[in-house]
């Protein structure tokens, strides 16, 4: 991945399902980090008006844009300052939005043709859609179908989250399922957050989730273990190789 110096266009990240609980936090944070590590200026955004996980990130400096709710409901026209910062700025934004937020937010973004008005700004433009295993597979494969319906870019790319279960229909991987065949000329890739010991390295990122670390203050903390931290070293680098081969 080029260095931000280098002469690489600006990059907006948004992180949409419209099913709450499958991990889009923990992308947006993965993201943000990555991009630091990378030495990228990044600015983070959360969305969420009643549960905003991503702006509990301290080391993140995330801006969250909570100010939406007018009469109970969604008042789209409060997206307008977050696009305005979409708009300016340098290295990589970074765009959690909340279940409550998606159809409101995905809508605003159709209406007002915000993806064609990023990119005339020279802006690229990446959505990120999370597919579990489990229950919750069968609607969040429907997400990414509304999704991947409402634009013709190659722009998404997909996190498969196995911690609900693997992401399978019987013996068949993500990659082989029909729809994943239809929406391939939309895909950029896909991040796969396998699925791990529970009693180690789960137990270990649950922990540092919970207490709203990033891997870097995690490894550097006294709560964990010189083995834990081993285990969270372990699965960044798993996690950041694989956006790597994105070339993001």
């Amino acid at each position: 991945m080029p260095n931000e110096t280098n002469g690489h266009r600006p990059v907006v990240h948004v992180v949409l399902q419209a099913k709450g609980g499958v991990g889009k936090s923990y992308v947006a944070a993965i993201l943000a980090q990555y991009y630091r590590t990378h030495e990228w200026t990044v600015r983070c955004f959360d969305t969420d008006p009643g549960n905003a996980i991503l702006a509990q990130y301290k080391a993140l400096d995330v801006e969250h844009i909570g100010d939406l709710i007018q009469g109970g409901v969604i008042n789209q026209k409060r997206f307008d300052p977050l696009i305005e910062k979409l708009l300016h700025g340098d290295g990589a934004a970074i765009v959690d939005t909340g279940a409550s937020t998606f159809l409101p937010f995905w809508n605003y973004v159709l209406e007002n043709e915000v993806l064609a008005l990023l990119e005339a700004q020279g802006r690229q433009v990446y959505m990120h859609c999370v597919v579990t295993g489990g229950q919750a597979m069968t609607d969040t494969l429907n997400g990414l179908d509304r999704l991947a319906q409402t634009t013709s870019q190659k722009a998404i790319i997909v996190w498969l989250n196995e911690f609900f279960g693997e992401v399978r229909e019987g013996s068949r991987p993500f990659e082989q399922f029909r729809l994943a065949q239809i929406l391939a000329p939309k895909l950029v890739g896909s991040v796969l957050i396998r699925k791990r010991n529970p009693d180690t390295f789960e137990d270990d990122v649950q922990q540092m989730l919970q207490s709203r670390l990033t891997f870097a203050e995690a490894i550097d903390s006294d709560q964990f273990s010189l083995v834990s931290k081993q285990r969270l070293q372990i699965v960044r680098r798993e996690l950041f190789e694989q956006l790597d081969h994105l070339d993001l």
